[in-house]
């Protein structure tokens, strides 16, 4: 095929997810993206999350969207799960957590079946779907890595692993400066994820890395004027080949986009917003934990409920715990705490639509455990935050939410934790948990500027992604090049 009948030829870009919502949402928005500029796009699922996002490409479709799903069957009994469990988020024992990543792998040769049968002329594979990579050079294909996470994170990780600045330390308090970085970026060895400190999970990080390493760039979602620094930081002084075309969750502009992400839920969106409607503009807090089912004791759950009370703010909590039957039966609450919230708090235990309600003008302040795409939702919304990191890079995104961006108050955790073990005791007390819901949701001056900030990197977002802003331009020259044959590409 020559290089003009390439340029005429429509494009076909394949998009494999990691099957974990916090991973599907935003790659399947990025396929959306692509797909509303004239590419042919994939999404490759197995049969229970194909039936969650079907609906939500099913509409896009309609719309004239040249974009489908590619079903793969989960080994979910040949990997030792049980029987339709295909999803991380749907495992609700810590003993059965170990056995998803071997199914993924189980799923390379049917992949490689996909790939011989539909030519696509490219890959976006999340960075834990590991063989993609040398599925994608079997067949000549380039791979590129959605690591599900911005510039700032990516560049500390970077540091660390190139530095080992944590190394030698008197404590695991002690405080160290990541060097290297734009900014005075300080941590303690606490604050660092295990495969920094557990040679045990070396061996998995060392494949995610080799496979990165073996593919052709990175999609970051994420967009320049967020972190200018870390972007050209990484791209330049790192030498990585990436480009920024989100905030990807911008793709959903109206509300059934964004009630449709995700999980379905039991709670009407309308109930949601009518509730909402009654309040004041910019005075209720959400709180939200992210889409893995949180594993807080239940001391700290009873903790966080004091403290909403006492603090007075009006919230829309969604209470999502790892021990189903401790949701169910309202222990993690005080005794009448429901009754005497009725009117003042909305206690939601099921999947959310969270886009909805932060883009509610009566939504104020967003307690959340710091994952990218909670970040980028909330700042797309405009809505400074308290920080509650809890594993994976949320750390990170602490440092970037309240020292580089200042749009957020920490509530205090020191100590980052496996998401597959339970979290011991209350690292955070009622009193702080007041004294942080107070600082953001009051009227003092350092709480209105992080609201002007919040609110100025909001319109920053919606620029970046019309036609003109950088990230739109990035999405458009990408395309472009994809146009090219590969000899031409790099």
């Amino acid at each position: 095929m020559d290089s003009e009948e390439l340029a005429n030829q429509k494009l076909h870009i394949f998009f494999f997810p990691l099957m974990a919502y916090g991973h599907m949402i935003p790659l399947i928005d990025m396929a959306k993206l692509f797909a509303a500029r004239g590419v042919k796009t994939t999404v490759i699922l197995t049969p229970n999350n194909a039936s969650v996002f079907s609906k939500s490409i099913d509409r896009e479709r309609s719309f004239g969207l040249d974009i489908h799903i590619q079903i793969l069957r989960f080994p979910s009994v040949e990997a030792g799960l049980p029987e339709g469990v295909e999803n991380i988020d749907d495992i609700r024992s810590a003993e059965l957590l170990p056995y998803h990543f071997p199914a993924i792998k189980m799923l390379q040769e049917p992949f490689e079946q996909l790939l011989k049968l539909h030519q696509p002329d490219f890959i976006v594979a999340d960075m834990f779907v590991t063989f993609t990579t040398a599925a994608a050079n079997k067949y000549g294909i380039p791979r590129f890595v959605f690591h599900g996470t911005g510039f700032f994170p990516l560049c500390v990780e970077h540091s660390l692993i190139c530095h080992k600045p944590h190394e030698g330390l008197a404590s695991d308090t002690e405080i160290f400066v990541v060097p290297g970085l734009p900014d005075k970026i300080e941590m303690t060895r606490l604050q660092l994820s295990d495969h920094f400190i557990d040679a045990s999970s070396s061996e998995f990080w060392d494949e995610v890395r080799e496979s990165v390493q073996g593919s052709f760039g990175i999609l970051v979602n994420s967009f320049h004027e967020l972190e200018p620094a870390y972007a050209t930081h990484y791209k330049n002084d790192l030498g990585k080949k990436a480009w920024s075309i989100g905030p990807v969750c911008l793709r959903n502009k109206d509300d059934i986009d964004k009630a449709q992400r995700g999980k379905k839920t039991t709670i009407d969106g309308h109930f949601i917003l009518n509730w909402l409607d009654s309040k004041e503009s910019h005075s209720v807090l959400y709180i939200c934990f992210g889409s893995t089912y949180s594993r807080f004791s239940k001391a700290q759950w009873l903790e966080i409920a004091r403290g909403l009370e006492e603090s007075g703010s009006p919230f829309i909590w969604v209470l999502r715990a790892f021990k189903n039957e401790e949701v169910e039966d309202g222990s993690l609450l005080p005794e009448g705490f429901e009754d005497r919230m009725e009117g003042k708090g909305l206690i939601i235990r099921d999947w959310v639509p969270q886009m909805l309600i932060l883009d509610h003008q009566a939504v104020g302040g967003f307690m959340t455990h710091c994952g990218w795409n909670s970040l980028l939702e909330g700042l797309s919304a405009g809505v400074p935050m308290v920080t509650w990191p809890i594993f994976s890079e949320q750390f990170y995104n602490e440092i970037l939410i309240t020292q580089v961006l200042k749009i957020g108050f920490r509530a205090g955790i020191e100590k980052w934790h496996n998401w597959t073990t339970d979290i011991k005791g209350v690292p955070v007390k009622k009193e702080k948990i007041v004294n942080v819901i107070n600082r953001l949701m009051g009227d003092g001056e350092e709480a209105n500027n992080m609201r002007t900030r919040a609110k100025e990197l909001s319109d920053l977002a919606k620029e970046t992604t019309d036609q003109g802003g950088s990230s739109y331009e990035n999405l458009t020259s990408l395309i472009e090049m994809f146009k090219k044959p590969l000899s031409e590409m790099f």
